[in-house]
């Protein structure tokens, strides 16, 4: 018989994904001077950034240090951390953009749902780790749905549906990864179909009111509104479930009728859902969904963003234009271009071999913490690295998405690239974490 070691790693480093962080790190910091070279508040954007970034790698140095199975055992600490600073920043926070999401320091602001984002993470993998053999118990999703939806609420309230975006399908991935039963993964999954299918519908006949002259519309649009469409909804669903149960009984498809019900209620949610996301929506945001719906409908108008960024890009070509030597980003033309659309910048200035270098050093961390999760030495451990895995492919896939028109303007930035000091510190912090599940696996040899 073979004779097996056990070796404990500590204090190593995943130097891959180190190099590829590194990497976005610093290109990001010359992308960023880049865009804001010809404006009039560039001192204060790099200004900002120079602190965010050796506070962040300061973060980051600190996780890795830091055991990470302490936030196994204090996941309930965590958890009310982040309430305590969503509660917080709705009570002393101030307005930016239009959302009251920002805590103004001396030196900078900071946005607390970017930390909250990995905070809740943290602690949904800590919860999920302690649930056993009852994974794949709907209980087990509710109790969860219980712990989440406080935090969803108080991010709405500011609102800020871009934190939302992200932390979402992250959760998926973790639910996905823990062992979540995936009928019930599908609920969840029609749950946010239902809710951004009515969001969507009716922020878009709001923004087309003559579209409402067919009377079927116009009732469809009264459910976000009046009370007595929204129980004669309720209602007609319901009964929907229950036809739908009887004519399955009817053809002898005995399924059990538990399925019905949560499927009833599952629509119930969305449709509400729906609701509470339309009337907390502000006009410009409104004005994403029609630029997504609609890209050429008001190029000077909503699209106007979306339109110019494409077209930096593809003037950049194969090498592109060089560095600090954009004309469509340097002239004004991009709008928000060091923030939600600084790949229009790096397409611009580096052509596609950089957007390409981005992407790839991109894929090259999930890469990494898909590795480090299977070397993970215990289940928390794995499970972490699935939700931070979740959160950084929803980012790289809406950013890029975001230029090809595959998804609407979300204001969500591109860690590492984008400027934003809150973004760059949390996702240090995160990477910080998988690197000490990294230092403290365990392998057989």
């Amino acid at each position: 018989m073979s004779d097996f070691k056990v070796t404990l790693h500590k204090h190593k480093m995943d130097w891959l994904l180190f190099g590829a962080m590194l990497g976005l790190v610093l290109l990001g910091a010359l992308c960023i001077m880049s865009a804001v070279n010809a404006v009039s508040f560039s001192n204060a954007v790099v200004r900002t950034h120079l602190v965010a970034l050796p506070l962040g790698l300061g973060v980051f140095l600190l996780a890795w240090s830091f055991n990470y199975q302490i936030y196994d055992e204090q996941w309930k600490t965590l958890y009310g951390v982040i309430l305590a600073l969503l509660i917080g920043v709705l009570l002393f926070g101030t307005y930016q953009r239009g959302s009251k999401s920002w805590f103004v320091l001396p030196f900078f602001s900071m946005q607390p749902a970017e930390l909250c984002r990995v905070l809740t993470i943290l602690a949904a993998a800590a919860f999920l780790d302690r649930q056993g053999r009852n994974i794949r118990e709907m209980r087990t999703l509710v109790k969860l749905g219980a712990l989440v939806l406080p935090i969803f609420g108080l991010i709405m309230l500011q609102p800020d549906f871009s934190s939302i975006v992200i932390t979402f399908p992250a959760l998926l991935v973790l639910l996905y990864c823990a062992g979540v039963n995936v009928f019930y993964l599908a609920l969840v999954a029609v749950f946010a179909l239902v809710a951004g299918f009515f969001t969507i519908s009716w922020t878009y006949l709001y923004l087309h009111p003559s579209l409402r002259d067919f009377a079927l519309l116009e009732v469809f649009f009264k459910l976000a509104s009046q009370p007595f469409y929204m129980a004669g909804f309720a209602v007609s669903v319901a009964v929907a479930g229950y036809g739908a149960w009887w004519f399955c009984k009817q053809l002898r498809v005995f399924l059990p009728s538990f399925y019905f019900v949560l499927a009833t209620l599952v629509v119930l949610a969305g449709f509400f859902a729906g609701i509470f996301v339309d009337r907390q929506m502000k006009p410009y945001q409104r004005k994403r969904v029609e630029a997504f719906l609609a890209p050429q409908s008001d190029p000077q108008g909503a699209s106007y963003n979306v339109l110019q960024a494409q077209i930096a890009m593809g003037s950049g070509g194969i090498l592109g234009k060089g560095l600090f030597s954009g004309t469509q980003s340097r002239l004004g033309f991009v709008p928000e271009k060091h923030t939600d659309f600084i790949l229009a910048v790096v397409g611009e200035e580096l052509g596609l071999w950089g957007t390409l270098l981005v992407l790839g050093l991109y894929l090259l961390i999930l890469w990494r913490i898909a590795v480090v999760a299977y070397l993970a030495s215990d289940r928390y451990g794995y499970l972490v690295c699935s939700g931070i895995f979740g959160m950084f492919l929803t980012y790289m896939l809406i950013n890029f998405g975001m230029l090809i028109g595959l998804f609407p303007v979300a204001g969500i930035p591109l860690p590492f690239i984008s400027y934003g000091g809150s973004n760059l510190v949390s996702s240090l912090l995160a990477l910080g974490t998988v690197q000490s599940v990294y230092a403290r696996r365990i392998t057989m040899g």
